[in-house]
């Protein structure tokens, strides 16, 4: 039985190499898993407490939406300035009030030139609104570039293994 996921691109860049390695990701699920890529993160309005009100933003409530009708969720990002790209920790807050990521299976995937800060930062928050994140789901990938060629083929074998146990261990109910 293959499970839903809705993979969450850290990056606004069209041509981002976390969107050759969700294209990766997706290529070694196979017939395992069901994909949804959520358009963009930057389409989503600035968080604000005061909009966050019932009925919220409709962006919000379509991403809230996907969120929960997905078994899991895949973030994929990169490290921008030593952190995290401010556009996904936009949309992180926006699942706050609602909950809509707590006890949600999340996957991680850090893919940047370094990426150690961004990574512990996307970890304390996704802790704080009650994902479930397991070190056998995390992936940081750093000097991203290099290990992933222009058609989303993992081209190191190393990280290509690290993904694919960390996909099994997502997939595993």
């Amino acid at each position: 039985m293959s499970r839903s996921i809705l993979a969450i691109n850290g990056s606004t860049r069209a041509a981002s190499a976390n969107t050759l390695f969700i294209r990766a990701i997706i290529r070694l699920a196979g017939e395992r898993a069901r994909f949804t890529l959520f358009p963009s993160i930057a389409d989503l309005p600035h968080f604000n407490p005061d909009v966050d009100i019932d009925p919220p933003p409709a962006a919000v409530v379509r991403f809230r939406q996907l969120v929960r009708t997905h078994d899991a969720v895949l973030i994929c990002t990169p490290e921008y300035a030593m952190g995290v790209p401010g556009s996904l920790k936009n949309a992180l807050d926006w699942c706050v009030s609602s909950s809509t990521l707590s006890q949600r299976p999340v996957m991680v995937v850090v893919a940047s030139l370094g990426g150690e800060k961004a990574l512990a930062s996307l970890l304390d928050t996704l802790q704080v609104i009650e994902a479930v994140v397991r070190p056998d789901t995390t992936v940081h990938i750093p000097f991203a570039r290099t290990k992933v060629n222009a058609e989303g083929i993992v081209t190191d074998d190393a990280m290509r293994e690290r993904l694919e146990r960390a996909l099994d261990a997502l997939l595993t109910p």
